[in-house]
């Protein structure tokens, strides 16, 4: 088995907070910037698992920089530079409370509502006669709200604009935001001979401006399945192969476990984390069209904090 990075704990020059995230480290710079360390933790249903997964955070922090240069000349994003692998430097800014899921086809949490008899998520409706894996008649928006613990919720437009947890001018704006991004996913995905499944975006508030935060069209964040093969496995109605987290939550549910209380974590075995390493840089080399260089594990927390530290005494921007 290779070494993980489960966390870090580093504290750079005007370092004002700390947060650990699901996945990621942040590192609060004077409420200017963020220094946001993709580490290998893997959560599923809301919880964090026991086992990390090797180059899971190399590849998530890579696709993300990726997509997040490809779509800056459309939407504002956070993102300044990537000085290690691991590692994004950012504009710091308010998160907003709401995340915005938009579905091109019906699976994940969408098919589970569906198979349970609902034909409305988060205040949206859905046709019947659909199977899993159908697309919609045109991408729909489910948000949720953010949960610092347990499950996130779903919540409808009307509620979040009614409760004022997003005024509505700039509701509509990260609607329009989250159309446009997920156009300029499914696009790229399509030349890649991929399908942009569906897929989550979080956005933030800097100095009055909306911009897009976080990570985007990552297997963490994103389901997509594989163009050429979607129509004859869909027409015998057998599941998709997907590029995406979604096996983990299949693997989990299968053993047992869902995120609900009183559950016990199934263990993951050194074959299954391998397999799930395998995936992630499958979908980066298939996404990207690039191969996957592996970042030496050697003295990787000496690297990162090297890396970070030469690039912040060299930025032209006072703290």
């Amino acid at each position: 088995m290779e070494s993980a990075l489960v966390s870090t704990n580093y504290f750079f020059k005007n370092q004002k907070g700390f947060y650990r995230g699901k996945v990621r480290d942040v590192y609060n710079l004077n409420d200017k910037l963020l220094v946001m360390i993709a580490c290998d933790r893997i959560s599923a249903f809301d919880v964090v698992l026991k086992r990390a997964i090797p180059y899971k955070g190399q590849v998530l922090n890579q696709i993300a920089s990726f997509f997040l240069d490809m779509a800056a000349s459309k939407v504002p994003n956070w993102k300044i530079a990537t000085p290690d692998p691991n590692v994004t430097v950012g504009y710091y800014c308010k998160p907003y409370q709401v995340e915005m899921v938009i579905r091109g086809y019906l699976s994940g949490h969408a098919w589970r509502e569906y198979k349970l008899g609902k034909r409305e998520v988060c205040g949206v409706k859905m046709p019947d006669g659909l199977r899993e894996n159908d697309p919609f008649p045109s991408p729909i928006i489910t948000p949720t709200i953010k949960a610092t613990q347990g499950h996130d919720e779903d919540i409808s437009r009307e509620e979040i604009i009614k409760q004022g947890l997003v005024s509505k001018t700039e509701y509509e704006q990260l609607e329009a935001y989250t159309y446009e991004l997920f156009k300029i996913g499914s696009d790229y995905a399509k030349k890649q001979n991929l399908i942009l499944v569906d897929t989550k975006y979080e956005f933030g508030n800097a100095d009055g401006k909306i911009i897009l935060i976080d990570e985007i069209h990552t297997p963490d964040s994103s389901r997509y399945f594989y163009n050429e093969t979607y129509n004859e496995i869909q027409n015998k109605d057998q599941q998709q192969r997907q590029l995406s987290k979604e096996f983990v939550r299949q693997w989990l549910i299968e053993n047992g476990f869902q995120g609900n209380e009183g559950q016990q974590q199934p263990l993951m075995t050194d074959e299954f984390v391998d397999s799930v390493t395998n995936r992630y840089i499958e979908l980066f080399e298939q996404i990207t069209g690039t191969k996957f260089i592996k970042g030496s594990y050697d003295n990787l927390e000496s690297r990162i904090e090297k890396n970070v530290n030469q690039y912040l005494d060299n930025l032209n921007i006072t703290l």
